[in-house]
């Protein structure tokens, strides 16, 4: 973790006593979430149902980060906003909202697109980063920057029925995302385009949540190197392994370095 500043108060004892009562989380972890900050990248479906669930589990601090505007066709699968918000900036009205509803955390906003150089002055005040963009430029470029900058990465990604998790966590020398988008044809369609099912977006993003929950807490365990896709056709969860690409400019760039 980042810091070290934060005990818990009686009164976010009893607000959070469901999670404090889990098997090996209690008072210890949820100070542990108390002290983190996570980096948020989109605030559409999956960037919205990730940020609640971190806020309501009780994370110190969230940036959010989403240079678009509210548009009427995200309401029916983008929780944070309401008819009213329509044209307003998204992680403006995110932030404000879950501030709102969650006062225990700090929600910063920003509305512009980082460049590499600002990304990289964030990450050293960041426990972990939560992809939820919608292109896959956008991915591999979180996933570069958070190799080198050695901070662990959350990638979500939700298209009609089905979605995908995977964590990449540059300490343990995981695969990263490029290990995986090699296998991912650069035509990659949009939600715009193929469509996808509101509530995708919210079992991707929940999961997304508890994926970062775990890294930020010790709690549980994680898979690093399998990549987790669900079809809302069938209902299931399906596991793949990816290998650590040897020729990644990526990954083994980095440990190269490091070694």
């Amino acid at each position: 973790m980042v810091l070290r500043t934060n005990s818990i108060s009686q009164k976010q004892a009893l607000r959070y006593s469901r999670q404090i009562n889990l098997p090996g989380f209690d008072l210890e972890k949820q100070e542990l979430l108390l002290d983190s900050h996570a980096l948020v990248i989109g605030v559409g479906g999956l960037g919205c149902s990730a940020a609640h669930f971190l806020a309501g589990s009780g994370i110190g601090q969230l940036t959010l980060v989403d240079f678009d505007g509210v548009d009427a066709h995200n309401l029916p699968r983008q929780i944070l906003y309401t008819q009213r918000d329509v044209g307003q900036n998204k992680a403006l009205v995110a932030a404000k909202r879950l501030s709102e509803q969650y006062p225990d955390t700090k929600v910063q906003a920003i509305e512009t697109k980082l460049d590499d150089e600002s990304l990289l002055e964030l990450m050293p005040f960041i426990d972990v980063v939560i992809d939820c963009s919608d292109n896959i430029q956008t991915r591999n470029q979180l996933n570069a920057l958070c190799y080198l900058a050695q901070r662990p990465l959350v990638s979500g990604a939700a298209i009609r029925a089905e979605g995908q998790v995977f964590c990449v966590l540059p300490s343990q020398h995981s695969a990263c995302y490029s290990c995986l988008s090699q296998f991912i044809k650069s035509e990659e369609l949009s939600c715009a385009e193929a469509g996808v099912l509101s509530p995708i977006v919210g079992v991707i993003g929940s999961m997304q949540a508890l994926q970062a929950i775990k890294i930020m807490t010790g709690y549980g365990k994680i898979d690093v190197n399998v990549v987790h896709l669900f079809s809302g056709f069938d209902m299931q969860w399906t596991n793949f392994n990816i290998n650590k690409d040897e020729s990644c400019l990526v990954c083994n760039a980095k440990d190269d370095l490091l070694e």
